[in-house]
């Protein structure tokens, strides 16, 4: 099922979003503990991925001309001005009195922070192109933690990210499937293998973010998704 992944990521955020409700109190040693373990085991997971390449040539070579393209490009920059105009058409105001949160901040905060990232386009395209769920259920989970979190002090809100974030790795990974029928078996299985390495190397990049040991700018780094496929193309009519 090319959904899984998604539905599964979508139904732990939900989860998470209700257990954060039931327990407000959350120590705050508690709360970095957790997310830079998670980081950790997220890093464990790159680092699995990274060893599936067959070639690691390409793997370099798509990074390196990738994270160019990308630092050019400063898709980190406009990943985040984005981010910022989108709150900014849904932010509501606030009576002086009020300094609760409202609803539609909670959802815009949560749905920036669990849709904008590559960890989640890299994971719906595992699951269209080769039916493998494990990077967006390791997502599912890292975000349902962080829901958590981010519910127990912005409140019920973040439970409607849930939503955009079913849309938008569902649709990733529903389109993967269709192009992948276009594509020539072998060739398919190669820029998958590929990929997958690839991938593996940026998400290792986010763990290692996550558990505060490193700032790398993943996002720089998605254009070498599009130049694995590039490569490929170019090598393998010489296969």
């Amino acid at each position: 099922m090319v959904l899984f992944g998604a539905i599964i990521n979508a139904v732990l955020v939900i989860v998470g979003s209700i257990f954060g409700r039931l327990f407000q109190n959350i120590p705050e040693q508690m709360k970095n503990t957790v997310l830079q373990i998670i980081g950790l085991a997220v890093a464990v997971l790159g680092i699995q991925m990274g060893f599936e390449t067959s070639n690691f040539v390409i793997v370099i070579i798509s990074l390196v001309i990738g994270a160019v393209l990308g630092e050019w490009l400063d898709l980190d920059k406009q990943i985040t001005r984005l981010g910022k105009w989108v709150e900014s058409l849904f932010k509501t105001r606030k009576s002086n009195s009020n300094s609760s949160t409202s609803i539609s901040d909670a959802f815009v905060t949560a749905t920036l922070l669990f849709v904008i990232g590559s960890m989640g386009i890299i994971g719906a395209l595992d699951s269209g192109l080769r039916n493998n769920h494990d990077v967006l259920i390791t997502k599912g989970i890292i975000d349902g933690f962080i829901s958590i979190i981010l519910s127990s002090t912005l409140g019920l809100g973040v439970l409607l990210s849930a939503i955009p974030i079913l849309l938008y790795e569902g649709m990733i990974a529903l389109l993967a499937g269709i192009i992948s029928k276009y594509i020539p078996e072998a060739a398919l299985n190669l820029y998958i293998q590929e990929m997958t390495a690839t991938g593996g190397i940026m998400i290792f990049a986010i763990g290692l973010n996550m558990a505060g040991l490193t700032k790398i700018r993943v996002a720089n780094l998605l254009p070498g998704i599009i130049i694995v496929g590039l490569v490929i193309a170019i090598m393998f009519p010489f296969q």
